[in-house]
């Protein structure tokens, strides 16, 4: 992905960000296409003659166990999705076959009729649902109560990196975004305009990390919103009322830091997650369904 690709890429993304109102490329697609041309990445770009924007982009990303793919078609050609997304989305199964295959998964914010279609298309069957969840800040007092004689402080990276990778990985071992990450990966994170080391509560028990919240501010809303962006507890601590804890510092901590709003996602059938979110006052904004299947690798020709 050289610099001029990354622009036309960009642009499509404004594009379709301001005629969607939600971002096309989550924060791990995002960043690999930022860091486009490292092993596991790739672009796919369509383009028309004459058109000085890129008609659409289709992303392979490499995950923990499994491949993620994103695709994103200009609003102007939305009527010819069904022509252009098969297309691209082709393309893009061929190059996992090609690399050894595995399962894919693509993820769509609220699916319509025409990704559905285009799934069918190509082969991919409906998957995992993620909610969006929010509620309003502050948290009432009662909730704040529960924490009184509970302490966290912010991550020190230098202190903190590796006991976070093994926590964060333990937690999220079977997990196709967030488990199997690296320190190169966290940096990667760390370097991003938006992290905050504030925003990132610790708890500790006997000098070992037990559990965090791992805030993020977005600005780009009329709402200023504090999002959980990853929470874990250590697995053989579970059972303990550790996440809600964690999750409530981690909520005041996003007040504190200006947050009016707040909002995680969440497995639709990770019911133990989703009722104790829903006790914290937070309900389901939106939707987002992935569509999955099985990839399998190119027979090598002799």
């Amino acid at each position: 992905m050289n610099a001029s690709s990354l622009q036309d890429v960009s642009a499509l993304i404004e594009d379709a960000w301001r005629a969607d109102g939600t971002r096309p490329l989550n924060d791990h697609l995002w960043l690999d296409l930022r860091d486009g041309g490292r092993a596991g990445f790739a672009g796919i770009i369509a383009r028309e003659e004459g058109r000085s924007h890129i008609v659409g982009y289709c992303q392979v990303s490499r995950g923990n166990e499994s491949w993620a793919i994103d695709l994103i078609v200009h609003p102007h050609y939305r009527y010819d999705s069904l022509e252009i997304a098969p297309e691209m989305m082709t393309t893009a199964l061929e190059i996992v076959a090609t690399e050894g295959g595995g399962h894919v998964h693509w993820w769509v914010f609220e699916p319509s009729r025409a990704h559905k279609q285009i799934a069918e298309a190509v082969g991919l069957q409906p998957g995992r649902r993620l909610l969006q969840m929010r509620r309003a800040l502050p948290l009432e007092p009662e909730v704040l109560a529960e924490i009184a004689d509970f302490y966290t402080e912010p991550f020190q990276p230098e202190r903190d990196a590796q006991q976070w990778l093994d926590l964060n990985n333990a937690a999220f071992a079977r997990h196709p975004e967030q488990g199997g990450w690296t320190m190169d990966t966290l940096r990667s994170r760390m370097q991003q305009d938006w992290f905050d080391a504030s925003g990132f509560r610790v708890h500790r028990r006997q000098e070992m990390m037990a559990s965090f919240c791992w805030t993020k501010m977005h600005h780009d809303n009329s709402t200023t919103m504090g999002e959980i962006y990853v929470i874990a507890v250590q697995p053989d601590l579970g059972g303990q009322g550790l996440g809600r804890k964690t999750a409530i510092a981690g909520l005041d901590a996003a007040f504190l830091k200006g947050a009016e709003q707040a909002m995680l996602y969440v497995d639709a059938d990770n019911a133990s997650a989703v009722a104790m979110y829903s006790s914290l006052g937070f309900s389901v904004h939106h939707e987002e369904h992935s569509f999955v299947g099985n990839i399998a690798a190119e027979k090598a020709t002799s």
